[in-house]
């Protein structure tokens, strides 16, 4: 089976589909298109990171653990943009273990190689630059939704944000996936799609949930998902998926 990023390409990714042909061009000969699976580790806390990935129709999540076996997203990668620019620029250590979320395909590259081209790409710099902005202003936005914002608003910007990096009407994550992402029981996301559901909001399914009222389902969450988007729009245009 061939997922949708595999027939698109190494551009099914909106970052690198955002790059001018002659930058594009010295950094394909060193990208390769991989099959993900969900829940596969890519990099564990505290590891060197040996590759950067470019997701086309994955999600992967950084996820901070704890010492009683709780986890939580610290931060997400979809076709917007790149995994472990940040760790990569000092220590080049994963700040957290990487998890895929969803089944799906990506470009990856080298670490020292991507850093190679981009040291003389002044463009490529520029992009990456404006997408570890962005990136930064969604983390710490994150920190404080997480610390204001009732779980249910949480809950609908997490099921948008995540609705524009897949390349499907479904998104296929359970109820435990969404409980870990955001760190809350799988009980309390139950009760809260449920919720969704009889407000004719979203359709549940054994494979997972499919957003049939998005108009009502912006309205529910709360102000950091318009937030995050305006941030994206203003810095990566070109990744940012219109509502």
């Amino acid at each position: 089976m061939l997922y949708a990023g595999a027939v698109r390409g190494h551009r099914a990714n909106k970052l690198l589909a955002a790059l001018e042909p002659e930058d594009f061009a010295c950094l394909e000969p060193h990208l390769e298109i991989v099959s993900l699976q969900q829940g596969q580790v890519l990099r564990e806390t505290g590891q060197p990171l040996q590759y950067a990935y470019f997701p086309h129709n994955v999600i992967i999540s950084l996820m901070a653990g704890m010492q009683d076996g709780r986890a939580a997203e610290m931060s997400v990668f979809g076709n917007e943009g790149v995994t472990g620019l940040t760790g990569a620029a000092v220590t080049n250590q994963a700040f957290g273990r990487y998890v895929v979320q969803l089944t799906g395909t990506a470009s990856r590259i080298k670490m020292t190689k991507m850093y190679e081209v981009i040291s003389t790409r002044p463009n490529i710099q520029r992009l990456m630059r404006h997408f570890m902005e962005a990136l930064m202003v969604r983390v710490l936005q994150n920190v404080a939704c997480n610390a204001i914002h009732s779980v249910e608003a949480r809950c609908a910007r997490l099921i948008l944000s995540t609705s524009h990096r897949v390349d499907q009407e479904m998104i296929p994550l359970t109820h435990e996936s969404w409980a870990d992402r955001m760190g809350v029981q799988r009980s309390t996301v139950s009760a809260i799609m449920k919720r969704f559901q009889a407000a004719g909001w979203v359709r549940q399914s054994r494979g997972g949930i499919t957003i049939t009222d998005p108009t009502a389902l912006r309205e529910a969450a709360c102000e950091c998902y318009q937030t995050v988007r305006d941030v994206f729009v203003r810095l990566l245009p070109y990744t940012a998926k219109k509502d």
